[in-house]
């Protein structure tokens, strides 16, 4: 069976050829960073995770993008709140963001491009749109004509009209259009801002995945991803700006990520149930989290809660033990196995091995389907113990290759890998940085000691003047690197936990 894909941009599954041979180009949306990463991001960056592990184990060579969103209204707006450059504000949130990921198994992107560091490359896109007809200027403002692009509404199912019907322009509002998007925003007071044809100002938020995932993987590209939020109208403004200015068809495969709920309920700030990946940590280890992602179909919703995670923990223990198992049947040293050649026993359990690879690519080959693969894996688990049982000494060629096919296939959902965690550098790096956000002109530390008593003393000083968000705010931004604060009869200690 080869590859089949659920398109977003078809409604269908089409089988998968790559444009280049050999090779596959993915392009997803990234975090905005303005806080730490939750675990709806996780829920996305793990399923592109395994897509992509999938990808290369089928022989592809995959070229991997995801952008940061470092210059937002979000961020902006955080950012003044705290008295911190907007840009130096996010920079730390990068580092925290990558960092939480890293601890939770999800391995990283090969380009993280960011928005700031983009900007002549947007700027070029927008001035192409301009000449071009699909752009206008007013008073330092540049937006996108959505009825100058025909085919927009084609990934959302939109209607033009309908949507023209239902919209408005808001007093103040510059558009000729209420559909029409920015580009490319005027300077506000207390904004960063970059120099352009148009004047001072920064770009719209759609036109950096556009002049990005161009710029890295050209056009077209195979895969582009996202979670299921962004479809409209994000991803179906990249494709008309996208369209628009190179002439060029945008992303062949459109792939769109359930987005995750917390015991029945949409994650929500409002709500208050966002849960932060260093605080998921805490309790649950990395790889039984990434499990409990892997048994919901990337584009179904997974519903986060204990029960759901408890059983996560069973699989993976299961698991576990037969892996534990056969290792220790494999090992020449200790184990009672038989060295000659294959008896019938043995080609019971060469046949169970080979079924559970065909029928574990095939579930995979139909759109990733991860939860058909782990159920195939549980019934290869059952085999492998009941065959073991009933034949103590099959071959240990036979139970090497067992071992060797559930270790391959099984890293293909995270499984059995070397938990990452941020290294000594990085960490002392990212309190470094935490560091210069409370205390702006602070000298730069060579050791973590250093940088977490300074840190003590500012929390202390906050303290006695009650300024809680500065005490609450390291105390939690040092949580995500793993650090604790304990408040004792002689003073404030801290521990890694």
């Amino acid at each position: 069976m080869s590859l089949q894909i659920y398109n977003s941009l078809t409604r269908q599954k089409e089988d998968f050829t790559s444009v280049e041979q050999g090779k596959v180009k993915m392009y997803v949306c990234g975090m905005t960073v303005y806080s730490d990463a939750h675990i709806g991001h996780a829920r996305t960056y793990f399923a592109f995770d395994v897509i992509k592990r999938y990808l290369e184990y089928k022989g592809y060579d995959v070229l991997y993008v995801q952008n940061v969103t470092d210059v937002d209204d979000k961020i902006i707006n955080t950012a003044n709140t705290k008295n911190i450059d907007a840009l130096e504000y996010s920079c730390q949130c990068t580092e925290l963001c990558l960092s939480s990921l890293d601890n939770l198994g999800i391995y990283r992107a090969d380009i993280y491009p960011k928005a700031s560091e983009e900007i002549p490359e947007m700027i070029q896109m927008i001035q192409t749109l301009i000449t071009r007809g699909y752009a206008y200027v007013v008073d330092g403002d540049v937006y996108f004509s959505v009825e100058k692009f025909p085919s927009y509404g084609k990934i959302s199912g939109q209607n033009v009209e309908e949507l023209k019907s239902g919209a408005r322009i808001d007093p103040g509002d510059k558009k000729e259009s209420p559909l029409d998007f920015a580009l490319w925003k005027s300077t506000k007071p207390g904004e960063p801002f970059w120099e352009s044809p148009w004047g001072h100002g920064r770009p719209g938020w759609h036109i950096e995945c556009s002049a990005m995932s161009s710029k890295y993987l050209g056009l077209p590209f195979d895969i582009h991803g996202g979670g299921m939020d962004l479809r409209f109208p994000h991803h179906e403004n990249e494709i008309a700006q996208a369209e628009a200015a190179t002439g060029k068809p945008f992303a062949k495969y459109w792939m769109h990520i359930g987005l995750l709920t917390i015991n029945g309920e949409k994650m929500s700030k409002s709500i208050g149930n966002i849960i932060n990946i260093c605080d998921l940590l805490k309790k649950w280890d990395a790889e039984v989290v990434r499990f409990f992602f892997a048994q919901t179909h990337y584009r179904h919703p997974p519903d986060f809660n204990e029960t759901a995670l408890q059983n996560a923990k069973k699989g993976v223990t299961r698991i576990h033990r037969l892996k534990e198992r056969l290792e220790d049947l494999s090992d020449p040293k200790t184990c009672l196995t038989n060295h000659a050649e294959h008896s019938e026993f043995d080609q019971d359990l060469i046949d169970v091995i080979n079924n559970f690879k065909t029928s574990f690519e095939k579930a995979m080959d139909d759109d990733f389907n991860t939860p058909e693969a782990i159920a195939i894996l549980f019934d290869f688990v059952n085999k492998t113990n009941k065959h073991l049982e009933d034949h103590p000494t099959s071959s240990l060629t036979t139970v090497q290759h067992a071992l060797n096919t559930l270790t391959m296939l099984g890293k293909l959902l995270t499984l059995f890998q070397d938990e990452k965690t941020t290294d000594d550098a990085t960490i002392l790096l990212s309190l470094q940085e935490i560091l210069q956000k409370y205390k702006p002109d602070t000298t730069q530390y060579d050791s973590v000691d250093n940088v977490m008593n300074e840190l003590l003393l500012i929390r202390e000083k906050a303290r006695k003047d009650k300024n809680w968000a500065v005490a609450d705010g390291i105390r939690d931004d040092i949580s995500c690197l793993g650090f604790e604060i304990q408040d004792t009869a002689e003073g404030a200690v801290w521990r890694k936990t």
